[in-house]
């Protein structure tokens, strides 16, 4: 396949060699005559382990060109990757220039063409881009989207210094498009790849490299802060976290890193507030660990002013305990939202299985009776009562009898999930609201 690169920086540079490399025809497009000298000559431009080998060679196979020339780059290949930077200003905000105006150059490039064109964005930026590229090259070309060309969203995933190995070998390659045809092409450009090759809708695809880096720069944080305590307390901080990185199934893994409500229970709490406790006794600032609490409450506050927002007065709650079997009611979060809400005079009616009031021994009954003696009040056993008496269904937790309960209610009752329950006909239904989807 041939395809055109346009901009020869870190990005389009690793992506030119590479996609040569695996059999395609690459034509390099940037307006800098120095880094288009340097493709020519089979040099790289930046500096990236193995790169300009991979240059030299694919050079010498006259795999690889570059140009100044952006139209003719278009009107001589099939697909177009956009590789330019996206610097910060001084605000925060991203400096989208630069995609605009490959943009336009790549449209005039699109008005001469008669056959199907890709326009891959390769570079880091915000959603919504790939409309307002789309909307440039149709007016700036005069073709149409879907018809003459299609605009797809593939970021890039590399880490410098290993760039090349990582191209080659990715935990997946994203492809945001609608565009059957588009992706076919795409899968075909990637077909040299050993990885899946994941379909996505466009702004997934646009967000995904801010979430990765913002996570990153997290554990970084995190694992700094971890350090510093570790230090105070004369602990080895590189062991301590070798090991903490070995527990795949919670630690390094995907099971809390689902949005949803907030976490609770007797453990995570407590836990956190100790660890935090034991910084500030050494006059350690852990902005991390210190702000985990409090964004937690901000979201429990969150779900509270939804909950208020649907002006139902009438409230059933299916769970009661943080997570799904359990009847450990500690630090539920949960129960502050309840607490407010019957201080506010609304009907509420409660429905867990695993918490009955009457069979509540030890530290949970020792809770209720202290936080919010009159619970009992509201905790029903009877689940076709909560489901048939209320205007507002709260999922709380997982419980596997609850999607039965979602299914027989009527159609006028909203459900809000904050834990992103499974049930029949959850797609159709027209009152049901997630808490972050």
């Amino acid at each position: 396949m041939k395809i055109s690169v346009f901009g020869l920086g870190y990005v389009g540079s690793v992506s030119l060699a590479c996609l040569a490399q695996t059999g395609h025809e690459m034509v390099g497009v940037d307006v800098s005559q120095p880094k288009v000298d340097c493709i020519n000559q089979g040099k790289s431009p930046i500096v990236e382990k193995d790169l300009d080998t991979i240059l030299g060679e694919q050079r010498a196979k006259k795999a690889i060109s570059a140009t100044t020339d952006a139209a003719r780059a278009v009107l001589d290949t099939e697909v177009s990757f956009i590789c330019v930077g996206t610097p910060s200003t001084s605000q925060g905000h991203l400096n989208l220039e630069g995609i605009f105006g490959v943009a336009r150059d790549i449209a005039a490039g699109l008005a001469k063409k008669k056959s199907f064109h890709v326009v891959a964005i390769r570079s880091t930026v915000l959603p919504g881009t790939n409309e307002k590229v789309t909307d440039i090259l149709e007016k700036a070309s005069g073709k149409k989207a879907g018809r003459d060309f299609a605009v797809v969203s593939n970021p890039e995933f590399l880490r410098e210094g290993i760039a090349v190995k990582d191209y080659f070998q990715p935990s997946y390659t994203l492809i945001g498009t609608s565009d059957k045809r588009a992706l076919a092409v795409m899968t075909d450009v990637y077909k040299g790849i050993a990885a899946p090759l994941l379909s996505v809708e466009i702004r997934i695809a646009e967000l995904i490299k801010y979430v990765n880096n913002a996570f990153h720069a997290l554990k970084i944080s995190f694992a700094n802060e971890v350090g510093n305590i570790c230090k105070k307390l004369s602990i080895d901080s590189h062991v301590l976290m070798d090991i903490f990185c070995r527990d795949t199934k919670l630690n390094i893994a995907p099971y809390y890193l689902k949005p949803g409500f907030a976490y609770g229970g007797s453990c995570l709490p407590k836990d956190l507030k100790a660890l935090a406790t034991i910084a500030h006794d050494f006059y350690l600032k852990s902005p991390v660990l210190e702000s985990i609490e409090s964004s937690n409450e901000m979201h429990k506050d969150y779900v509270l002013q939804k909950i208020l927002d649907f002006g139902q007065q009438r409230i059933g709650f299916l769970g009661l305990s943080f997570k799904e079997g359990t009847d450990d009611l500690r630090s539920s979060p949960i129960i502050d939202i309840l607490e407010k809400l019957l201080g506010k005079g609304y009907d509420v009616r409660i429905y867990d299985k695993n918490v009955q009031f009457a069979q509540l021994v030890g530290a949970n009954r020792e809770f209720i009776l202290q936080r919010i003696p009159f619970i009992s009040r509201f905790i029903t056993e009877d689940a076709a009562a909560v489901a048939s008496n209320s205007d507002l269904i709260v999922v709380v937790n997982k419980d596997e009898g609850f999607a039965a309960i979602l299914e027989g209610l009527p159609a006028g009752t909203i459900i809000f999930d904050l834990v992103n329950l499974d049930f029949r006909g959850k797609a159709d239904r027209q009152n049901y609201v997630g808490i972050a989807w």
